[in-house]
């Protein structure tokens, strides 16, 4: 299991650096599906000496809720949105992925010295779900479009949900459900704003909204 554990911590990092990368929303909306398949598989590999119902119900709830719902909305905003691609972010691709893999590095220093005390797959995930945060706030701060903004809100989301797989196994699970409904509702709110600001002022870079006067 602990092997398989490092498989999914290797996923999970390298769907980081693919949102990082992309410019094209239907592809981060697709690695943030792919994230959530793999949270969901994360949850039943850290309970794997004591599956249970509930267990296994947040498994299915997170992948379908993360991995189908929240993507089903995001794609229906961005045909209401008729945008499709990331341009002219805040800070480029390249240099994007640059900093990615230096903040990767830097989250697995900070983790180390946790690492003696877990499990290697366990303290792995400590590493990643830093680097998941990290990255989900560096979209927010470094792209232009609400919608990526959105994912970058959802891959932060993602970063604390690892956290809580990491180090409460046994967590309750009316907490986590409750952070799914949070990022649900979160993401609807959001969804509607997007396709009423897209609406009135015929773009949705929220930069340009900064330069609006009474």
């Amino acid at each position: 299991m602990e092997t398989l554990g490092e498989m999914l911590v290797i996923l999970l990092l390298l769907a980081n650096l693919r949102l990082l990368a992309s410019s094209r929303l239907v592809a981060c909306i697709q690695t943030v599906a792919f994230q959530a398949v793999v949270l969901g598989a994360m949850t039943l590999t850290a309970s794997a000496g004591h599956l249970g119902a509930a267990v296994i119900g947040l498994a299915l709830s997170t992948v379908a809720v993360k991995g189908l719902l929240l993507p089903w909305l995001l794609r229906r905003a961005i045909r209401g949105a008729g945008v499709n691609r990331e341009v002219e972010p805040f800070i480029g691709f390249t240099t994007s992925v640059l900093i990615g893999t230096a903040l990767m590095g830097l989250c697995f220093v900070i983790a180390r010295p946790l690492q003696a005390a877990l499990p290697a797959a366990t303290g792995l995930l400590l590493g990643g779900a830093m680097f998941t945060v990290l990255t989900g706030l560096f979209i927010v701060v470094s792209r232009r479009k609400a919608l990526t903004q959105v994912l970058g809100y959802l891959t932060m989301e993602n970063g604390v949900y690892v956290f809580g797989t990491s180090l409460a196994v046994e967590a309750p699970l009316l907490v986590e459900l409750g952070i799914l409904l949070d990022v649900f509702v979160a993401v609807f709110v959001m969804g509607i704003v997007i396709y009423q600001i897209n609406r009135e002022f015929d773009h949705i870079d929220t930069d340009r909204l900064s330069v609006l006067k009474d």
